[in-house]
């Protein structure tokens, strides 16, 4: 049985977003700390505050923390709460986007930039216009670049309808269709999106939409694209039942048909989570609360070699439960 490595026992790092950049290994997490904010379902105790970036030579090597690359204090618009990030380059320039709520208590998704895949970023001093929710990924297809994002509860998905923020907004009834993510094809510069954000429709092998009741396959949070064998592989987090799920299309919008667990429930509420290939093997990132004792606002980073089946299914990792 493959077994999970701790990538960075020294402090608390969560959502990693792992990419290969001129044949090296980044990981962009968030940073949790305890910042004596009293927990609740909107993860208010999720208070971080600045971002770190990591590389590696090799999946079994040493890792090397570059240090801070953004702190909320640089960043204008926002008031608190950096949560997970991920890292694209065009343009000959790194591109972090980041989630944050703003003055106002809402979040947005906002924009850095830097000529080093380990910073420091520079932050924009507007957030990406027209962006909301958190959790983006960012997945480059055919010279493209999209954005995917959204997250209910604490992310606030739930409160917005054609992209309109409305507070008094609620989740769907249990057999209603669920709410999915959201995708927006990026503009050439990486600074903003090309486009009006566009739902994500999950589908079982029926054509049937996932309800909002069936929480061991709807969407919650944590969207991650990636492509094998010229399918497109949407893996998402289903929140309170703690699994990592998948669903694959033909297109980078879907719709997608739901194919199974990538990752069972792991220790601590949340699982966030990022799959890439690197020297010709694959591996999915995530995070468990093991090392803090089970306190769910302490993550710890780390990684595990992810299988495919001759069919092009992904064979399921056993969570630390």
């Amino acid at each position: 049985m493959k077994k999970a490595r701790y990538l960075f026992p020294n402090d608390y790092m969560a959502d990693p977003s792992a990419h290969v950049f001129n044949e090296k290994l980044y990981i962009y997490p968030s940073h949790d700390w305890d910042s004596n904010v009293v927990e609740n379902d909107k993860g208010d105790h999720f208070n971080m505050k600045d971002y770190h970036a990591f590389s590696m030579d090799d999946i079994n090597g040493p890792i090397k923390n570059h240090g801070k690359i953004l702190d909320l204090k640089d960043i204008q618009w926002a008031s608190k709460q950096l949560w997970d990030s991920d890292v694209a380059f065009k343009n000959n320039t790194y591109y972090l986007y980041f989630s944050a709520k703003d003055r106002d208590g809402i979040f947005r998704i906002g924009i850095a930039t830097s000529k080093d895949p380990v910073g420091p970023f520079i932050p924009s001093p507007d957030p990406v216009p027209g962006s909301f929710s958190i959790d983006p990924c960012l997945f480059e297809d055919d010279n493209n670049f999209y954005m995917y994002f959204g997250g209910l509860w604490g992310g606030q998905l739930e409160k917005y309808r054609n992209n309109i923020y409305d507070n008094n907004n609620e989740l769907p009834g249990n057999s209603s269709p669920a709410l999915g993510p959201k995708i927006a094809k990026m503009r050439d510069d990486m600074s903003g999106f090309a486009e009006s954000p566009k739902d994500i429709l999950i589908i079982d092998q029926n054509g049937e939409s996932i309800a909002q009741g069936d929480t061991d396959r709807r969407f919650f949070e944590a969207s991650w694209m990636h492509k094998y064998k010229n399918k497109y592989y949407f893996s998402y987090s289903t929140g309170d039942t703690h699994k990592i799920c998948y669903a694959t299309g033909d297109n980078p919008y879907g719709p997608f048909v739901f194919q199974g667990i990538i990752l069972t429930p792991v220790i601590g509420w949340t699982t966030h989570h990022s799959i890439l290939e690197f020297k010709n093997k694959w591996y999915l990132f995530h995070h468990d609360c093991l090392p803090s004792n089970g306190i769910t606002w302490l993550r710890s980073m780390k990684v595990i070699e992810l299988e495919y089946n001759y069919n092009g299914s992904i064979k399921t990792i056993q969570g630390s439960r």
